[in-house]
């Protein structure tokens, strides 16, 4: 039987490469994210009838439940979660960041983060055979900060709580929970690091970067173990980045 993923911000970056992995992989790969047309150019590069594109507003509750509706009705089951979906604002101390922008990051990153997997945990408890695996994307963020990134940080540090909460909650029902914490990998997140960040002693330096396929490996490396085990916790970052000894 042909095991089902998905994956959310499939449509770039992390998501697209972890979705094209994961289908290479065997899984039929669920593609969800607000934009259709990035979808269609993720789903383009996995092998024809191995892969669905379903739009979804991760923040709006309504939508999330039909996109679980419609998994379960199309597929009868979910095996994996790649919870990716997140977004950023500009960077600023706290004191010069507006309360929506602080709301636009957290509804993205925590409030959708947490109705996804919410979606997947009720349609793998409710499954037969019983459950299934969800990876979380936190960040090297779910650790330390970079200046001025209050939201994005306080999202990403969540995430490890929900991670935390979601492994105990699975147990009685076979559902594991890890999560991923990614550092400097390249996408459209990263592509101002060669130009310079800015560092906790306030310079601005250039960060190195990583393919963005060793994410991908990791995380169909996570799914790729029985339920009975689990990596509950995954740093994978660019060697030389500023993490260890970070501040």
């Amino acid at each position: 039987m042909t095991k089902t993923a998905l994956v959310t911000g499939g449509g770039s970056g992390i998501g697209r490469a972890c979705a094209v992995a994961l289908g290479k992989d065997g899984y039929h790969v669920i593609l969800t994210g607000r934009r259709m047309d990035a979808l269609e150019e993720t789903a383009a590069q996995i092998r024809a009838g191995q892969t669905t594109a379903i739009s979804c507003d991760v923040t709006d509750p309504a939508a999330v439940d039909a996109l679980y509706q419609q998994i379960e009705a199309d597929h009868g089951r979910l095996d994996l979660l790649f919870n990716n979906a997140g977004n950023n604002v500009p960077a600023a101390p706290i004191g010069d960041i507006p309360p929506e922008d602080f709301l636009k990051v957290i509804n993205v990153n925590l409030v959708g983060a947490f109705l996804i997997a919410r979606g997947a945990f009720n349609l793998m408890r409710a499954q037969d055979p019983q459950g299934g695996r969800i990876i979380n994307n936190g960040s090297i963020s779910a650790h330390v900060p970079r200046p001025g990134s209050a939201p994005y940080t306080s999202s990403k540090h969540a995430i490890t709580g929900l991670t935390r909460s979601i492994s105990l909650d699975g147990r009685p029902y076979n559902i594991a929970c890890g999560q991923i914490d990614i550092g400097n990998a390249a996408s459209e997140m990263t592509a101002k690091m060669g130009g310079g960040v800015p560092q906790a002693d306030l310079s601005i330096k250039p960060e190195p970067v990583m393919d963005v396929s060793n994410v991908a490996n990791a995380v169909v490396h996570m799914a790729s173990l029985p339920l009975s085990a689990n990596v509950q916790f995954m740093n994978v970052m660019a060697t030389n980045m500023p993490f260890i000894g970070r501040g």
